[in-house]
């Protein structure tokens, strides 16, 4: 039943087939060489997608391949332990003849944004772009236009972006000079400064603070095997993050692309080096603007040949873009509803996807299929989708639901990757370097403020008497002398003006007389 190179997905045509058709019990795979050509998990709710994708992150890791993915309700958790045998996982054992069915743990890295159930993963502002942090903030194309201006301010002034308070002290210094920095770099409105102010302060709020900054999660953490071979399965706790659906969709979305940029080209290997699954994709594609569409196509088109397969798991075919949707050759559709106008197009559109099958109608057999069973249409040969097969998918070996909180703790501190991001690290980045710019400037013009005034009006010098100082020679040119002034006169000079004065009155007296005598006569 099991082959090399392949990974084993389950058993088709139990009872489907057409007379002539394939024989029953015949072995659905997929190919190794053609994993990294991505693919696409949909179904509704309580349909099986959740164990699909445990079987094929097992697979991947028994073949030496590293594997990521989101623990949306906690289930996947599992996959790090033994799995238990019970009845019903035993009965589709048997009925797709799987046999020896094996129960086995897989290793596993857990990670959580918020350092609550993994180690911490963050990533600084700078690593994120104006692009994804303006699909975060939900902003405008203005304010899209002003992030992409602070982005080319950090790098042109040497301020490193790290976390959120770095971005807001250069927002707030771009405020302050906007005048002089739109003649450079084009309008700043100080109206979607604010914007941007407080779409962080709502961040920050909700928990977004806490991804920003160091130590930055490092692309190889996630690229790692253990001792035997066997690719480490990296589980993000998303329980908690999906409450923040915005912040999800922007993080995995951030980690594509960082794999993308970091990757060489490696074309098409014998087998993948990650492979990616996207769970609840259709929050990365809702409401996002055409620009990041064409983001996400791009990587998606391009990743395949740096060895990274992207797949996708969500509810409806018509969550993902046509655009991305062709891209995605490995195809395992679980059941879908067909209750609405919108859920028959979505059955509509997913049967039109496979290569169809002369055995049945594959319109029908979406809204017909069981839990743990799909429809599934792999890459084989020379790349050409199979055609479409109604398959048991095969139970996993690990346990199926969560691990519980002691067993988490132990394996955390067991990692390989135990204290490398446990601890917060707050370099110096551009919030330091502009409060140290501004306190420097502030000293500078109190400093100048004071030479002002010192040049108005200067101390007097050291080596200057009392009485004798510039002042003093100044207020004596330029003001009548005060009743001080008499004070310093000497007894010589105050005895030579006393007789001056006694001789001027008896030379006037007697001239007076003389006068008025003349006048008798």
């Amino acid at each position: 039943m099991l082959e090399t190179g392949k990974i084993f997905i389950g058993t088709s045509g139990m009872g489907h087939q057409p007379p002539g058709g394939s024989e029953a019990g015949e072995g659905e795979y997929l190919d190794l060489r053609f994993a990294n050509r991505h693919g696409l998990i949909t179904g509704a709710t309580g349909t099986g997608k959740t164990v699909t994708l445990q079987v094929l992150a097992e697979g991947f890791s028994k073949a030496g391949v590293p594997v990521f993915c989101a623990d949306i309700k906690g289930d996947l958790s599992g996959i790090a332990a033994e799995g238990v045998p019970k009845d019903f996982l035993l009965k589709r054992a048997a009925e797709i003849g799987l046999q020896p069915y094996l129960f086995e743990a897989f290793p596993a890295i857990f990670w959580d944004l918020y350092g609550e159930k993994g180690h911490r993963v963050r990533a600084t502002v700078s690593e994120m772009g104006p692009l994804l942090l303006a699909r975060l903030m939900d902003a405008s194309e203005a304010q899209e236009g002003v992030l992409a201006i602070a982005f080319k301010i950090a790098d042109e002034g040497g301020l490193p972006l790290l976390d959120l308070k770095d971005l807001q002290a250069l927002l707030t210094y771009m405020g302050e000079h906007a005048g002089e920095l739109s003649t450079r770099y084009g309008l700043i409105s100080k109206s979607s400064l604010g914007s941007i102010q407080r779409a962080l302060l709502v961040l920050e709020g909700q928990g977004a603070d806490q991804f920003f900054g160091e130590p930055a999660l490092k692309i190889a953490d996630l690229m790692r095997t253990d001792a035997e071979g066997r690719g480490i399965v990296s589980v993000l706790a998303a329980d908690r993050l999906m409450m923040n659906p915005r912040l999800y969709g922007t993080f995995l979305l951030w980690l594509l692309s960082e794999l993308f940029e970091e990757l060489p080209e490696i074309g098409d290997p014998e087998k993948p080096r990650l492979v990616f699954f996207f769970d609840e994709a259709h929050l990365l594609f809702k409401d996002a603007p055409r620009v990041l569409l064409e983001r996400v196509e791009q990587v998606v088109r391009l990743i395949r040949s740096k060895g990274v397969g992207v797949y996708f798991v969500t509810q409806n075919p018509l969550d993902v873009p046509e655009t991305v949707l062709a891209q995605l050759g490995n195809r395992v559709q679980h059941a879908l509803r067909a209750y609405t106008p919108r859920e028959q197009k979505a059955v509509k559109t997913a049967a039109e996807t496979f290569r169809p099958n002369p055995a049945f109608d594959c319109a029908e057999a979406i809204t017909e299929l069981g839990t743990g069973e799909a429809l599934v249409s792999t890459l084989e040969g020379k790349g050409a989708p199979s055609m479409v097969q109604r398959t048991l998918i095969r139970p996993p070996s690990g346990r199926v639901g969560p691990i519980s909180d002691d067993e988490r703790r132990q394996l955390l501190a067991t990692s390989v990757v135990a204290g490398l991001y446990d601890r917060d690290i707050d370099r110096e980045s551009a919030y330091e370097i502009l409060n140290a710019r501004a306190a420097k400037a502030q000293e500078q013009v109190q400093a100048e403020k004071a030479a002002r005034e010192a040049e108005a009006d200067p101390p007097p010098s050291r080596w200057t008497l009392p009485g004798f100082g510039h002042q003093e020679e100044t207020q004596a040119k330029t003001s009548k002398p005060s009743r001080a002034g008499y004070q310093r006169e000497t007894v010589a000079e105050a005895a030579m003006k006393s007789v001056a004065r006694t001789v001027a009155s008896s030379l006037g007296r007697a001239l007076v007389r003389g006068i008025l005598g003349s006048l008798k006569r």
